[in-house]
C-alpha cells in the first residue's frame, strides 16, 4: 500500500470484513468441545464495570486481521476482548472477522488455550521463516500491542500471563493464580466448578471484591432463590398475624 497525500480513509480504500475470508474449514487447530465451552465461559463472565455493554466486543476463533499492507494475513485467537468499540460492526451488523484498520481499536486482552500443536507458537518459542507472516507472539506484542496476553493449558491447569510493559511482554507472577487488570476493573483467575457439561478447572473473570462474576444462568438462579426467600418471609409474617396464605386462589 502506497501512502498518499492527504492519506486516504482506510475504510474506503482497504478491504473490509465483507471482503476478507472469515473461515477456513481446512485450517488445523479448529476448536474442540473444551475450547468452545471455555471461550463461552469467558464471554459469559466478562463484564467490565467501567464500560457500557454496547461498547464491548468479545470473540472466539474469529479471524483477526492486523496488517493493512498484507490484508490477507490474520491470526485466530481462541478468545479476545476489545473495549471501547461498538458491539456491532458499524452499529448494525454481526462481525464475520475483526479488521483492525477498519475498527481502529486493538484488542485489550487475548487468551490462547494451549493445544499440543500450538504450544510453542502460543508462548513465542517459534521463529518466523523468511517471507512468512509474523508469529502470534509478534503480532500481539509488537504489532497490535495487546496489553494482556493470557496462555492457559487446560490439561495441566497451568496459567501464564504476560503484560505489555514498554515494548515487550513481561511475565506476571500468577502463583495465586489470578491476574488483575486495572484498566477494565476485572481480574482473570482459575475457578474449580461445574460449567457447561463437567466439573473441572476453568478460567473465569472476577471483580474488585474478588467475587467471581456470575454467568447469566447463575444470575437467573440467584434471582429465583431471592424470590423464594422473599415469599417464605411473607408467609411467616402472615402466619404470625393468624392468616394462613392460600396460594391456590386465582385472581
Amino acid at each position: 500500500m502506497f501512502q498518499t497525500n492527504p492519506p486516504q480513509d482506510p475504510k474506503k480504500v482497504l478491504p473490509t470484513m465483507y471482503d476478507l475470508k472469515s473461515e477456513d474449514p481446512e485450517e488445523p487447530g479448529l476448536p474442540d468441545k473444551y475450547h468452545l465451552l471455555q471461550a463461552r465461559f469467558l464471554e459469559d463472565t466478562f463484564c467490565p464495570p467501567n464500560y457500557p455493554t454496547d461498547h464491548i466486543f468479545v470473540a472466539s476463533d474469529l479471524n483477526l486481521y492486523y496488517n493493512p499492507r498484507q490484508t490477507n494475513w490474520y491470526k485466530r485467537p481462541d478468545w479476545f476482548a476489545v473495549v471501547g468499540v461498538d458491539r456491532l460492526y458499524e452499529q448494525r451488523d454481526l462481525r464475520m472477522s475483526y479488521v483492525v484498520w477498519q475498527e481502529e481499536v486493538n484488542p485489550f486482552v487475548v487468551v490462547e488455550l494451549i493445544s499440543p500443536g500450538t504450544e510453542k507458537e502460543d508462548l513465542g518459542q517459534t521463529l518466523r521463516e523468511a517471507n512468512q507472516p509474523p508469529t502470534k507472539w509478534e503480532v500481539y506484542e509488537r504489532i497490535l500491542r495487546v496489553p494482556y496476553y493470557i496462555v492457559f493449558n487446560g490439561r495441566t491447569n497451568q496459567l501464564r500471563a504476560f503484560q505489555l510493559m514498554g515494548s515487550r511482554y513481561t511475565e506476571l507472577d500468577v502463583s495465586e493464580p489470578r491476574v488483575w487488570m486495572d484498566d477494565i476493573q476485572l481480574g482473570l483467575g482459575l475457578w474449580q466448578g461445574f460449567y457447561g457439561e463437567c466439573d473441572r478447572t476453568w478460567l473465569r473473570w472476577y471483580d474488585a471484591q474478588s467475587n467471581w462474576i456470575l454467568t447469566p444462568s447463575e444470575r437467573e438462579r440467584q434471582g429465583v432463590e431471592r424470590e423464594r426467600r422473599r415469599v417464605e418471609r411473607l408467609v411467616e409474617q402472615l402466619r404470625s398475624l393468624g392468616v394462613e396464605p392460600d396460594f391456590d386462589v386465582e385472581v
